[in-house]
């Protein structure tokens, strides 16, 4: 089995190398934990090192006496391939954040870098701070309060929820049955859900949205939004500006006369990280949700990394739901946004199977983490007009309910001559997108098995559009 280095695994050749180890063990104390192993190329490959006494009670010293708080890694010699290995487990740190020599590493992939200001800010008041949600908004009055947001969530949560709570009593009893009143001032998360103008108290609340030209990153874009508002009327207006922006694939489905516009990516998925982005990022911190729309794919930004007991791994399993803002999350489930089980990773994957998507990417970079949806390689061709025309896109839909279609079959769908459908059913064996069955004289083409277990956009139902 090949291993690779990776944001758990760190490959040194030698025990020169020390210094950077030292730093991966600090890295790996800030974030999930993970292995060093003395002894291999930066490939994986075995070299071996020569574990002497001298120099493992070295090494225990020096991790010992340099990162603070002191900790004390399992150092272990193992053979593999006739060499030996010095292995040191690095479990996840209780008593973060760690120090080397006075500075903070944080592991990022396959790097250890400085920890940001807001980062160690928020771990070293981890422990002993009272939840952002749940503290007292600061400069924050009853009189900052929207009754009638307050009201309209009562209403839904007993709807959606079957919530206990009466929609006509007062702001403050209301706030406070909800859990969101402390001392008579509106918690951070009262401010959220029901404050007049929230990013007068919150400005890292806003929601960016941008629709860039191409593939990358540039200062071209053809569309941006600066969403500002409750944190529903942020998800809302998110949600509008994807169905707005995202682009959108059309053909001719196979009896029917009209062209039709369908989904490109699968709605529930996108809106469903772009709740997980608002309810799980690190409101200590001064970043923005960001959502990024490219001709190839559509990345959710939440600022802050995975809360501690999460990994990314762990996202695309059933795991118990564990929020960093718990209170938020709790008024996310009353409004019906949510479900408090840890799904909704598991929902995105599931949308995307659904619709022929390659799964999401879940990662976290830097201090941030990223939810990336990538366009299916079918819908890009059945969008470009210079690949397919309307009659090919048409019978890879008409494919994908029924086993076969021949040339003779092609032409009275279509109402085009037996040339023409030889030509553009050969077309679409070239490219692979269906295979040629030859029974007899007669030819029937069937859609590629790959593509026949895939749901294209128009396979989702869609929604025409006006």
């Amino acid at each position: 089995m090949v291993i690779h280095e990776s944001d758990t695994v760190e490959f040194k050749k030698s025990l020169s190398l020390i210094e950077p180890a030292l730093k991966s063990i600090c890295g790996f104390l800030n974030h999930h934990g993970g292995v060093i192993s003395f002894g291999r190329m930066n490939s994986g490959a075995v070299v071996g090192v020569d574990p002497t006494d001298h120099s493992l009670r070295k090494l225990s010293q020096q991790i010992t006496s340099r990162i603070k708080p002191e900790t004390s890694p399992d150092i272990r010699v193992l053979e593999e391939l006739g060499k030996s290995l010095i292995v040191i487990a690095v479990p996840e740190g209780t008593n973060k954040p760690y120090f080397l020599d006075g500075i903070a590493y944080i592991r990022v992939g396959t790097e250890n870098r400085v920890m940001p200001p807001d980062e160690l800010k928020r771990m070293i008041l981890n422990d002993y701070a009272v939840p952002w949600d749940d503290q007292p908004c600061r400069g924050g009055e009853l009189d900052d309060i929207d009754a009638a947001s307050v009201r309209a969530f009562l209403e839904r949560a007993q709807w959606a929820r079957r919530f206990d709570g009466d929609p006509t009593i007062p702001v403050g009893k209301a706030l406070d049955k909800l859990g969101v009143l402390s001392g008579g001032v509106p918690t951070n998360a009262a401010m959220l859900f029901f404050g007049k103008d929230p990013q007068r108290f919150f400005i890292q609340s806003e929601v960016r949205c941008a629709r860039f030209k191409g593939e990358e990153i540039s200062s071209t874009y053809l569309n941006m939004s600066v969403l500002r508002g409750r944190i529903d009327q942020v998800i809302e207006d998110a949600g509008r500006f994807i169905e707005e922006t995202v682009q959108k694939a059309a053909w001719v489905t196979p009896g029917k006369m009209q062209r039709e516009e369908h989904w490109e990516y699968p709605p529930d998925a996108l809106r469903e990280a772009v709740i997980n982005a608002v309810c799980h990022r690190d409101y200590t911190t001064s970043g923005n949700v960001q959502i990024r729309i490219f001709d190839n794919r559509v990345q959710i930004w939440s600022p802050g990394e995975l809360p501690d007991g999460v990994t990314v791994d762990l996202l695309r399993v059933e795991h118990a739901s564990r929020p960093r803002n718990k209170t938020i999350a709790r008024l996310l489930f009353l409004a019906g946004y949510i479900e408090q089980w840890g799904s909704g990773t598991l929902s995105m994957i599931a949308a995307c199977k659904r619709d022929g998507l390659a799964d999401p990417q879940f990662k976290e970079t830097g201090s941030d983490f990223v939810v990336t949806f990538r366009r299916s390689t079918l819908n890009t061709l059945l969008e470009d007009p210079e690949l397919l025309n309307e009659r090919q896109r048409g019978v890879i839909e008409y494919l994908k309910s029924h086993q076969s279609i021949s040339t003779e079959m092609y032409g009275d769908v279509y109402g085009c001559t037996t040339r023409t459908a030889r030509r553009d059913l050969s077309t679409l064996a070239e490219m692979g997108i269906i295979i040629v069955k030859r029974e007899g004289r007669l030819r029937k083409y069937l859609l590629n098995p790959s593509f026949r277990s895939l749901r294209t956009i128009a396979d989702n139902c869609g929604q025409n559009r006006d």
